[in-house]
Parts: C-alpha cells; sequence; structure tokens
C-alpha cells in the first residue's frame, strides 16, 4: 500500500502540534495534507536518511541541493510556510535538547527508521563546503571563502544578475527594471560618496567592475577595484577594456588588508564586509579609516541581522556556511556603526533599503528560472538548487525583517573636527558628472 506521504505528515504533525501547512507527496507517489498549498515533493527515501542523521535545517538543506526534495507551486509561499513552523515556535526552533531525551523527537525517529531503515547516512552533496581547521578569516582562508562563493563561473553569475552583473541590492522605484534600478544604486552611491572629475575610489570587494566602471565613465572618477576571486577580475578587466577604461580603473586581486597606497578620496565597500567576520571587523575599519583622506568618505553597503537577547547564542546559518557563505557573518547595524566610530570615522548617514533587497532577490531568482537549463549546464544542478533555495528563502528573510541591508556614509574628520558635509542630511554634496 502506498502511504509513505499519510505517515509523513501523521509524524510531523505530532511533532509539531499542529497541522502541517504543506503538501506531501512521496517517492511512492502518495498524498497527503492541503489540497490547495504548495506541495513538498519528497523523491527519495534518501532525503529521509538525512534527516535521520542531521536533523533540521542542514539535513533538508543536503536532500534539496542533492534534488530529493522540491517544492511544487509557489515556491516562496512553500519556503514561507515551512520556515514559519520555525519562526513561530520562537526559541523551539533553537532547542539543545538532545533527541534521546525528548520523547517526541524518539518518536519521530523511530518512525523515520520505520519507513526508511537504519542506514548509514548519505555522503553531502560535493556543492558542500569540506570543513577547515585553523583560525577563521587568516588571509588564506578568506581566499578559499571567496573563491567558493564568487568562482562558481562568471557565465553562471550573468544568468543570474543580468547585463549589470551587480551582485547586491538594487535601489528601485515605481516601475524601474532590475539593471535601472541597479543604475541608480550605483549613483546613489557615487553621490553619497560626492566623487567628482580626479578623484581617488577605492572600491573594495570591487566584484565584476561595476561600480567602477560607473564611478570613472560618470563622474571622471580614478579607480582602484579590489577582490579575491581571479574570475571576477578577469571578468572586470575585460569589461574596462571594451569600455575604453584602463587608464582610470585598475583591478587587483588584492586582500584589503594589503592595500598601502593610500590616501584615498572615497571608499566604497558593496556587499563586501559580510566577509569580513566579527574578529577582524575593527581592522577592516582601522584599515579602511588610514586609506581616506581627512575628509573623505566610506560609503559601507552592508547586510545585518537583528540583534540577539544574547549575543553569545549567535550562529551562523548552517546552509549558509555550508553552501553559500562559508565563514561569512552578520552583525546589527548599531554594532558596524559603532565599530566605524571607534575606528575614527564620523557616522553621518545610515539608510535602510531592506525592501530593495527583496525585490532584487526575486528578480534574481526569476532569472535563475528563466535560464535554468543554461545555469545548470555553467554550473552543476547542485549549485543552481543552492542558489535558488538561497536567494528565494533570503528575499523571504528580507521581507519578514529577519535581516536587512543598510549603507553606512561615514567621514574621517579633518583636524578640529570638520566633516566638509552639507548641512541637510540628504544633499550628498559636490558630486557631478563631467560635461
Amino acid at each position: 500500500m502506498a502511504d509513505a506521504a499519510l505517515r509523513l505528515t501523521a509524524l510531523a504533525e505530532e511533532l509539531l502540534g499542529s497541522p502541517l501547512p504543506v503538501r506531501i507527496k512521496a517517492w511512492d507517489g502518495s498524498e497527503a495534507g492541503p489540497p490547495d498549498a504548495p506541495t513538498l515533493v519528497i523523491h527519495s527515501r534518501r532525503a529521509l536518511r538525512r534527516l535521520l542523521w542531521k536533523p533540521g535545517e542542514l539535513g533538508l538543506a543536503r536532500a534539496w541541493v542533492a534534488g530529493e526534495i522540491e517544492i511544487r507551486g509557489d515556491l516562496y509561499e512553500g519556503l514561507d510556510r515551512l520556515a514559519h513552523l520555525l519562526w513561530e515556535r520562537g526559541q523551539d526552533a533553537k532547542s539543545t535538547v538532545h533527541p534521546v531525551r525528548d520523547p517526541k523527537l524518539r518518536a519521530a525517529a523511530r518512525g523515520l527508521v520505520g519507513l526508511v531503515g537504519l542506514l548509514p547516512p548519505p555522503a553531502p552533496p560535493r556543492e558542500e563546503v569540506r570543513r577547515r581547521s585553523g583560525p577563521l578569516h587568516t588571509r588564506r582562508r578568506d581566499k578559499e571563502a571567496i573563491s567558493h562563493h564568487y568562482d562558481v563561473g562568471n557565465d553562471f553569475y550573468a544568468l543570474v544578475l543580468g547585463p549589470s552583473m551587480v551582485y547586491s541590492c538594487a535601489y528601485f522605484d515605481e516601475g524601474l527594471t532590475l539593471e535601472e534600478a541597479q543604475r541608480d544604486k550605483l549613483d546613489l552611491i557615487s553621490r553619497k560618496l560626492a566623487l567628482k572629475e580626479g578623484d581617488r575610489l577605492l572600491d573594495v570587494g570591487c566584484g565584476w567592475g561595476s561600480m567602477a566602471i560607473h564611478a570613472a565613465r560618470e563622474y571622471g572618477a580614478r579607480v582602484t577595484g579590489i577582490t579575491l576571486s581571479a574570475e571576477q577580475a578577469a571578468f572586470a578587466r575585460k569589461r574596462i577594456a571594451e569600455e575604453g577604461l584602463t587608464d582610470r580603473i585598475e583591478i587587483r586581486v588584492q586582500d584589503y588588508r594589503d592595500v598601502r597606497d593610500g590616501p584615498y578620496d572615497a571608499i566604497s565597500s558593496i556587499g563586501m564586509a559580510e566577509h569580513v567576520g566579527s574578529v577582524q571587523y575593527r581592522a577592516y575599519a582601522d584599515d579602511l579609516f588610514a586609506l581616506l583622506k581627512p575628509g573623505g568618505r566610506l560609503l559601507n553597503h552592508q547586510i545585518a541581522r537583528r540583534p540577539e537577547p544574547d549575543e553569545s547564542a549567535y550562529h551562523v546559518d548552517e546552509f549558509i556556511n555550508a553552501y553559500v557563505f562559508p565563514d561569512g557573518e552578520l552583525a546589527p547595524v548599531g554594532r558596524t556603526a559603532g565599530t566605524l566610530e571607534e575606528a575614527g570615522f564620523e557616522v553621518r548617514d545610515i539608510e535602510s533599503i531592506r525592501e530593495h533587497y527583496a525585490l532584487t532577490l526575486r528578480h534574481w531568482v526569476a532569472n535563475l528560472e528563466a535560464n535554468w537549463a543554461q545555469a545548470v549546464r555553467a554550473t552543476s544542478p547542485g549549485r543552481a538548487r543552492v542558489w535558488k533555495l538561497y536567494m528565494a528563502a533570503s528575499a523571504l528573510s528580507f521581507e519578514h525583517n529577519k535581516i536587512g541591508v543598510n549603507q553606512v556614509l561615514a567621514v574621517r574628520p579633518v583636524a578640529g573636527g570638520a566633516s566638509g558635509m552639507p548641512l541637510r542630511a540628504r544633499v550628498w554634496g559636490a558630486g557631478s558628472r563631467p560635461a
């Protein structure tokens, strides 16, 4: 009798103490659950074996990446309904109770064993980062982490990001396309930095060169872009040559800790500081402060998490650490601003653009889905599934205010404390395109 879906639904509802908000379709063809809900399709018993050996998010993620489970119907609604099971249970979702001591977990484990047998755990998908030893955020380890994330292939990123090749939150207004919103984000940063003809700009974590090109072409800046990704650097240099801007832009494969040719008039750090880590963040702020001239501006564009009641309880998301951003860490925006000020900066403006990132991610997911076959050929089926899950789940996290993104504008004061900033906070100063 094909009844795996019924048995799984009963197990899940007993464990959760509430009806399962999604429909389940099992490997034996059976289905159970609300007929009008998104469907969690379990293609293989291996998915449940992964959960037996690694309960929780990482076990589910491994099954997703391996193609053993998927969501049919509205992806966002399906993920949202599953995520709310954790959010609504609050601290229960972070429980440290050992499964052996919890009767509900013991019963669920016995039920799963009855369905799939007690077999060894499947090997993790090859896309998973293998655990590394040694201290966090050494130059070598950071370079390996960046390579894992960004050296997926420029062709893959081009399919997801679109022609702008900007891998950070766009800046939307009514009716704007993704490309137009990315252009407006780069222009917003240029104006906040008050870029003008001849200014030296350091673009930390320059990606595929989009900010560097915009600042040089539209504002006449002389730009140094740094990245730890050799693939990004090669792509950026090619774009710069095609734009005829090689006399204004230099792209280096270089760690921010090794830049020694300051002072710069301005520094942009867009979506890079998430890689720095809490143990290095003060040193990061100190280094950028030292690289700016007095009166120079820093624009730090960074994802933030909500503060924890007990900050020692913060843990990096297992799925993201294993498949997306190895060693990446998020900090509350208040801590970021405080650390910049401890380094000597004066924080002049903080703009939250959280909703814009949710819109950006939904555009990227749509691009990936529209180009799925090409994306799989450009990397691997597992890697494409990683990005689909990561981007869709992140969009929901931004929409529900679980995480945010902020542009922090700071200045290195001149002697006597002058900032050189305009009197009105949202008038971004002397930035002007060359005639």
